[in-house]
């Protein structure tokens, strides 16, 4: 017998038919005899509802209050799989996340977990019931309720699997598992049985939506064994995100082919050579809360310096002002950019024993007339900055250059 924490998703929530094939699934685990504590979402669209509900009457909602709305989503559905799951003859109870006592800091909106008090569900699970708990939500030391941000579930179901010491953390999705890239772009590609959690952050950093970054992050931390699986299939192993490169694990070199459309390319030219200007020309993107990715900055001729950055796109226009801002503060001949770029990496833990990575990727671009404009590297990935139209291209070639569309 198994603790499981399963966590659904607003597309497996969202309508009663769909709420209704969860409890059905969450029944197959008890009858097996597993202990199983579901985290949900709101129902599919939502959350983006309850949004524009909110700034037809605030243009820019207060968050606390914000907050308050938008956690109402998953009251719903919390409500909605406790009563499927009577239906059928389980018993569950529904817990909000301030009825949990999932305690977060006081950043509304985005806040981060610090404490979950898992005793009143260890007491249920005894009892026999299935514990099922509203993901995205928690509630501040001053108890007001709080919100995780975008895809924060993920993060719930992890976190509350790290405080039960479960046995696995199921991720219930609509793909049924990580893929070497995107199949809507290159139909080959292939689901992966097991995957490292160093691939899967920087896939998850690098755009690949299946998992929210700082469910990994948590899950790494904690030891939380993960499965992402599909919840519109009955059977199927999905994908295992483990802590170790394990002799039995696939031995590809490269894992997969990772991209982010949400990119743009700022460039800072003619600045003074000098110590201190990076950061007096990051300093200022950074106090407005901009997150700043490959940096370059050119060798130093006749005492000035080019110095060239990527943003997320929808900041492009705010960090462009800021910089305009402070180019004679800064010295700056010119500051320009372009919002119409993408990034495409190669992941994979193979690359630390494996030479020659680097020139098959630059060589396979350059066969298709596809400049690279950066280049930024780690232990495990080499990542590109290319126009934006030849992004699925490059995605296509580079999953062919590395065998990605065979078993290892």
């Amino acid at each position: 017998m198994a603790l499981i924490v399963q966590k659904y998703g607003g597309t497996s929530m969202g309508s009663p038919e769909r709420i209704k094939s969860v409890a059905r699934r969450v029944a197959r685990y008890r009858a097996q005899g597993h202990e199983v504590v579901v985290v949900v979402s709101a129902m599919s669209g939502e959350t983006n509802r309850l949004i524009a509900l909110a700034k037809e009457i605030q243009a820019q909602p207060d968050p606390r209050e914000l907050d308050v709305i938008i956690s109402t989503g998953e009251q719903v559905t919390i409500g909605l799989l406790s009563m499927a799951l009577k239906d059928i003859g389980l018993d569950a109870r529904s817990y909000t996340g301030t009825q949990v006592k999932i305690l977060t800091d006081s950043s509304h909106t985005k806040a981060r977990i610090q404490h979950i008090d898992e005793s009143a569900m260890r007491t249920d699970l005894k009892a026999g019931r299935v514990v099922v708990v509203a993901g995205f939500q928690g509630v501040d030391a001053e108890g007001n309720i709080t919100t995780l941000g975008r895809g924060g579930s993920d993060t719930t179901g992890v976190a509350l699997a790290a405080a039960l010491k479960a046995d696995e953390c199921q991720i219930y999705t609509d793909v049924d598992g990580v893929y070497t890239t995107d199949p809507r772009v290159v139909p080959e590609a292939r689901r992966l049985k097991t995957v490292t959690f160093e691939e899967m952050l920087e896939m998850a950093s690098l755009g690949s939506k299946v998992l929210q970054i700082r469910s990994v992050e948590f899950a790494g931390k904690y030891k939380v064994k993960l499965r992402v699986l599909s919840s519109f299939q009955e059977e199927g192993e999905g994908t295992l995100i483990t802590f170790e490169e394990e002799d039995n694990m696939e031995k590809a070199i490269i894992s997969g082919i990772a991209f982010n459309r949400d990119e743009a390319r700022i460039n800072v030219t003619g600045v003074p050579d000098k110590p201190g200007i990076a950061y007096q020309i990051l300093g200022p993107v950074a106090d407005a809360n901009i997150d700043v990715d490959m940096i370059i900055q050119n060798v130093g001729i006749e005492g000035h310096t080019d110095f060239s950055f990527t943003v997320p796109r929808n900041d492009y226009q705010k960090a462009l002002a800021i910089l305009e801002g402070v180019q004679g503060h800064i010295g700056a001949k010119s500051i320009s950019g372009d919002d119409k770029i993408c990034k495409v990496s190669v992941v994979g833990v193979g690359m630390r024993s494996h030479v020659g990575i680097a020139s098959t990727m630059f060589r396979t671009l350059a066969e298709e007339g596809i400049n690279i404009q950066m280049i930024s590297t780690s232990e495990i990935k080499i990542s590109v900055v290319l126009d934006e139209k030849y992004l699925e291209l490059a995605v296509r070639v580079l999953h062919k250059a590395f065998s990605l569309d065979q078993e290892p």
